[in-house]
This record gives C-alpha cells, sequence and structure tokens, in this order.
C-alpha cells in the first residue's frame, strides 16, 4: 500500500489517540491467567492486540467483545491454560511473542509460537536463555528465533537473573514464568525499564518488589505460587501513538493541538521531555490515575526548535519514538545526536538503518555513528520529495508520513499498511488536525 503525506499548515484540534499498546497486551495475556471474569476497556483493536486476543483463546481462555474497545477475558488460572490445538501466531507482536514464553515456560504442554516475516528475523535467545534456565525447553529451526517449539514446568525453577539490557519484555517474561516458580524470582537490569508488568500484577494480588541499587542497577522480585485475582482496567492512550499528532504539531510554528488521556508513565515519557529541551511548550494537564497508572491530557504549541543532545540513559524511556524524534530533528536549527540506540537494530525492522535511509531519501543529512544517531536539523522544512520503504514497520511508516507533512514536497510511503499494527485510525486522526494523507496516485 502506498500512501503520500503533502505538506501542511498549522495543525489544531483536540484528539484522542487508541489505547497503550504494552497495556492492552498485557491486560488481555494477563487476564487468561487469573481466576474469574476480567474487563477491558479502551483496548487498542489493532492487529497486534488482535493477536494476543487470538493467542490466549488458542490457550484456552475466553475472550469476547462486548464493544468498541470493550472486551471480557474469562481466565483459567494461574497454571490453568490448555495445550493448544494449533501453532500460536504472534503476527507482528514482539511483546506477545517474548511475554507468551514467559507464560508458556510455566505450563507442561508443547506449544509452537511463530510470525510473520519480520517477527522471524528478530531475535529471542535475551528469553529463551532465563527461560531455559527455569527449566523450559525450547528449540528452534534456526538458534533462537521463531518459529520455537517451547515445553515449560508445572513448577519452575525460580531464578536470579542479572540482564544485560534494560528490557521490559524480558523482565516480564522471567516475572510471568516466576509466577508458577516456588520462592522467589529476581531481574536485574542496568536502568529501569517501563514498569506496567509490575504494576499490573500487583493489582491482581501478586507480589512485586522493586528496587533501585547502589550502583544505580534495578531490581525487581515476584514471589510464586500465586493465584492472580480478576483485574477491571481502562487502558489509557498510548504515548508512542500519541507522540506522532504531538511531533506534527511540535514542529509548526502556529500549531496548537490537545492529547487526551494519555498514559504519563515517567517510564515512558522521554519523547516529551527531549522535545521540550527542543524548545517545543509540551505541557500535562488535569494528571490523574488511570488503573493504576498516571495520565494526563497533553498540550502541544509549535515554534522554532533546535538541536539537542539525547542521552543514552533516556533510550528506555522512548525507545519507540526515536523514528519520529529523527523527523523532528530534521525541522529543528541545528544538529540534534541520539546516543545509545543498540536496541534500535533489533525492532520490527532494522530502525537505525531505516530512519537513516529515509531521511537521506528526502534530503536531510544524517547519519549513523556506532549506536548513535546524527541528524543535521535544516532550521525549517526539509526538502522531503523521497519515497520511503516502512520495511514491515509501524513506527518507521508513521514518521515518515508526519515528514511529508513537514516538508516542502510530499513524501510517499511504501508499505504503509503496517500502520495497522498499532494505529488503524492514524490518517484519519492526523488529518483531521490539518494534515494532508491519503493513497498514492498510481
Amino acid at each position: 500500500m502506498r500512501v503520500r503525506a503533502a505538506p501542511h499548515g498549522p495543525l489544531a484540534g483536540t484528539v484522542r489517540v487508541p489505547g497503550d499498546k504494552s497495556i492492552s497486551h498485557r491486560a488481555v495475556l494477563f487476564a487468561a491467567l487469573a481466576a474469574g471474569r476480567s474487563t477491558v476497556r479502551g483496548l487498542l483493536e489493532a492487529e497486534d492486540v488482535m493477536a494476543t486476543v487470538a493467542a490466549v483463546r488458542g490457550l484456552g481462555a475466553e475472550v469476547t467483545r462486548e464493544g468498541e474497545g470493550c472486551w471480557t477475558v474469562h481466565g483459567c488460572g494461574t497454571g490453568g491454560l490448555a495445550a493448544p490445538a494449533d501453532v500460536l501466531d504472534c503476527g507482528n507482536a514482539g511483546t506477545l511473542a517474548r511475554l507468551l514464553l514467559g507464560v508458556l515456560a510455566g505450563h507442561p504442554f508443547p506449544a509452537v509460537l511463530t510470525g510473520d516475516a519480520s517477527l522471524r528475523r528478530r531475535p529471542m535467545a535475551r528469553v529463551v536463555r532465563p527461560l531455559g534456565a527455569m527449566g523450559a525447553r525450547i528449540e528452534a529451526r534456526e538458534g533462537t528465533r521463531l518459529p520455537l517449539t517451547v515445553r515449560g514446568r508445572l513448577r519452575p525453577l525460580p531464578l536470579s537473573w542479572r540482564s544485560p539490557v534494560a528490557s521490559a519484555q524480558v523482565k516480564s517474561a522471567i516475572l510471568l514464568a516466576g509466577l508458577h516458580a516456588p520462592g522467589v524470582t529476581v531481574v536485574e537490569e542496568p536502568s529501569p525499564s517501563r514498569d506496567h508488568s509490575e504494576r499490573m500484577l500487583r493489582a491482581m494480588g501478586a507480589e512485586v518488589r522493586a528496587e533501585t541499587l547502589p550502583d544505580g542497577r534495578h531490581r525487581v522480585a515476584v514471589r510464586g505460587d500465586v493465584e492472580l485475582a480478576p483485574l477491571s482496567v481502562t487502558v489509557p492512550g498510548d504515548p508512542s501513538s500519541a507522540a506522532f499528532p504531538v511531533a506534527a504539531a511540535a514542529a509548526v510554528p502556529g500549531s496548537r493541538v490537545v492529547v487526551e488521556g494519555v498514559l504519563a508513565n515517567p517510564l515512558r515519557t522521554g519523547f516529551f521531555t527531549t522535545l521540550r529541551e527542543m524548545g517545543a511548550a509540551v505541557h500535562w494537564m488535569r494528571p490523574r490515575e488511570q488503573g493504576g497508572e498516571p495520565v494526563a491530557d497533553l498540550l502541544v504549541e509549535g515554534g522554532r526548535l533546535r538541536g539537542v543532545e539525547v542521552p543514552a540513559r533516556r533510550a528506555p524511556a522512548m525507545i519507540d519514538e526515536y523514528p519520529v524524534l529523527a523527523v523532528v530533528a530534521a525541522c529543528a536549527e541545528g544538529t540534534t545526536v541520539m546516543r545509545g540506540l543498540a536496541e534500535l537494530r533489533v525492532k520490527e525492522s532494522d530502525r537505525l538503518s531505516a530512519i537513516v535511509e529515509g531521511l537521506v531519501a528526502c534530503g536531510v543529512e544524517a547519519r549513523a555513528e556506532g549506536d548513535d544517531l546524527v541528524v543535521m536539523g535544516r532550521g525549517g522544512r526539509p526538502p522531503g520529495g523521497g519515497v520511503v520503504e516502512a520495511r514491515l514497520d509501524h513506527r518507521i511508516a508513521m514518521a515518515f508520513l508526519v515528514l511529508g507533512g513537514l516538508a516542502e514536497r510530499p513524501v510517499e510511503v511504501r508499505g504503509a499498511e503496517a500502520v495497522a499494527t498499532s494505529f488503524p485510525g492514524f490518517a484519519p486522526l492526523m488529518n483531521a488536525l490539518g494534515a494532508a494523507i491519503g493513497e498514492a496516485e498510481p
């Protein structure tokens, strides 16, 4: 699918983005482990999350759509899922694949996990190794990539694991396996990663402790042999989805956009912090709590932006927003350097190379220096006029459609159907604010 974004003027309006993808995955998956009926409102009804719905149905949980964004899950209890009759297809959802491995590590039946072409290229070793140490048998045709066959244990071995990367997916997979283990399972990370699993598990009755160690590392522990209680949760708006209209508005003087009900968890707001450092007027309004998570409305007003240096330590709080930050950096005055982006090489695509390739195709000087990204800003509208391949990556597709609106000439994105992975209504929402996104002419 070829989609074209044409230059637009100031954006204005009030919108609400879809439910947070990370929390949506967890709400469905964790509810399947609870004993009883859970209700999830505001669920992201995009391809990734629907893959989670299909997976838990395949494992014996009853999942019903009650209305737009409202779903009920009749869980099977901790350790009560059933052997699937077929392969579990994770689609493009890396979160589902890795967390599901953790769930299955506590169930003594075989299951096969696969995914689309993009997901089958993504590494699973960082999850396979600790789960193997807990007693799960995980086999693959090719190294540790999907498709994988997993057979867990009824009672996995408790584990103390020191992770070399700050990854919520790795941490969550180990904690989920630890729910079934006797005793306490511990995960240490170099720095805190997003903590949605810990928050939700606590709300469901699990004993989860977190602390920062003297050396700056972060430790999370869960006590096993627990029965999870059903939950009733409303999923807040996804800050990674909110980043696209916010970025487009911030880069155009005269814009004024409000995004309502956005997740304001400090482990997810690094992008908005960076925009402020670049000179953008970004304000959190009406702070409140929703389902154990901080939520607020987000106001952004457009203006002139300047290049900044983004430290590597901020990457876990904005790892999915670097593609659209690079687009904003192309419009800023001066050079922006984003450090410590090794994780971008193992996302839905090699996002680091995809960002550089797309920016250069649109007349922006950019380069990767090791794991750092350097973008030379144009101090205004970049040339545009390029054709960008999405590489099966929804965030690359949306980032360069935002660039088309900020550039001097339209930008065409090929493979834009990938947007449905996380943000099916992206183009209508952007157009309602004043963007000009539509199918490219043959």
